[in-house]
């Protein structure tokens, strides 16, 4: 680790060996605190979140309302999940409608890749998607876990080339807790950020914990986190999913790397189920792990800045021990 250690410290970027010896480390808080350094000099003492919310595109007079409902509330983002037994055209559809009633300062997430995939299965080709895609900007494809068996790399980081070469910046994801083994994990860190020097197209990391039987413990989570953040040198953000992870989870790790807490925001008048959070507290969540709350907009500027923790409680937020 000493070694790995100085090429952080230095800022110089980590390769496959440096990669499998911070999985295999042992030392969880000094790994967190590598992480930490690496957040703090890209994200300072903030952590965000985004208004979000999920616009159901079967009926396009409906989708209208509720996006329009949803706007309202606040959200800044709308993900339009594809419903699969639609056909491209009805989505297009959608997609207009959407775009013509609200603001274009909210940002549409339509399609998965393994959505745009199929609909050229359908006919349609992938490039005719995006290209509405990038219309109906500001936009970008959507990042959900998979029921089954993805896309391949060589599909996914095509639609990804495609999509980034028009203007569309997009999340990658890195599945993690189920039968991958560590080189695996690495492996896969090193495609994206070949893929990211290639097209600059990728804005945000979402770590994405397989919900299976075998899972992953707390140490694993956390340890996946940080090393995802320091061998993924150039994606800006990296996100933790507190409805995937837990809010305890996710606090910590804000402070194993992440600076984004991603996830279902609502209102004090709107009905809150176990996948949301009252924006009140989520901001304290944040706050509460040490760190200042900044709610974004769609293009990760600042709508609204919190206040931060309190001073006297710590000098500046640090990883926790688990």
């Amino acid at each position: 680790m000493e070694n790995v250690e100085k090429k952080v410290r230095s800022g110089e970027r980590l390769d496959r060996e440096d990669g499998l010896a911070l999985l295999a480390s042992d030392d969880l808080a000094g790994l967190g605190g590598l992480a930490h350094h690496v957040r703090t000099l890209k994200s300072g003492d903030t952590a965000c979140f985004a208004v979000r919310r999920t616009v159901d595109v079967t009926d396009p007079d409906g989708a209208v309302r509720d996006a329009t409902a949803a706007v309202a509330a606040g959200a800044v983002e709308l993900e339009l999940p594809a419903a699969a037994e639609l056909p491209w055209e009805h989505h297009a559809k959608v997609l207009g409608a959407l775009r013509r009633q609200v603001p274009d300062t909210v940002a549409l997430h339509a399609f998965t890749v393994a959505d745009v995939l199929r609909f050229a299965e359908q006919g349609t080709s992938a490039e005719t998607v995006l290209d509405a895609l990038t219309a109906a900007g500001p936009a970008s494809l959507t990042a959900r876990p998979a029921a089954g068996p993805g896309p391949s790399w060589e599909e996914w980081a095509r639609v990804q080339r495609l999509a980034h070469r028009r203007g569309l910046t997009t999340p990658c994801t890195l599945p993690y807790g189920h039968t991958e083994e560590p080189a695996d994990l690495v492996d896969h860190l090193l495609r994206l950020r070949e893929l990211q020097d290639e097209t600059g197209g990728f804005r945000v990391l979402l770590p994405l914990r397989h919900p299976g039987p075998r899972g992953a413990t707390g140490a694993e989570i956390l340890k996946t986190f940080a090393v995802a953040r320091l061998m993924l040198d150039n994606v800006p953000h990296v996100a933790v999913d507190w409805a995937l992870h837990g809010a305890q989870t996710a606090q910590l790790a804000l402070q194993h790397g992440a600076d984004e807490m991603a996830g279902r925001v609502v209102e004090g008048d709107e009905e809150r189920d176990a996948d949301a959070l009252f924006r009140e507290d989520l901001v304290d969540l944040i706050r509460d792990a040490g760190f200042r709350p900044v709610e974004r907009d769609a293009r990760y500027g600042a709508l609204r800045t919190y206040e931060g923790p309190d001073p006297d409680r710590r000098e500046s937020p640090q990883p926790m021990r688990v």
